[in-house]
């Protein structure tokens, strides 16, 4: 097998958008303060979010799936305090 720069920049990217979510996610669930967060941009985000997921199942893309997966519960994380703590 050869080295494949392609897929470790993919891998690279992945983790950078995926993992982005996470400080929010955490600052959210401690502080529980959304006001400042736009639900227009979370609702549009968690749904762009699903859309790639069904594309990487389709697709069978391991990588999409999981790097799409990890952000959806992160996203959904923020979205579902949003909701509970207007």
């Amino acid at each position: 097998m050869e080295f494949n720069w392609i897929s470790v920049i993919g891998i690279i990217a992945a983790c950078c958008t995926t993992f982005a979510y996470l400080p929010q996610s955490i600052k959210t669930i401690k502080t529980k303060h959304t006001k400042d967060l736009s639900m227009f941009t979370l609702l549009l985000l968690v749904n762009g979010t699903i859309l790639w997921l069904i594309y990487g199942i389709f697709d069978e893309d391991i990588p999409v799936i999981l790097a799409n997966t990890v952000s959806i519960v992160l996203i959904s994380t923020i979205l579902i305090y949003k909701i509970r703590y207007k």
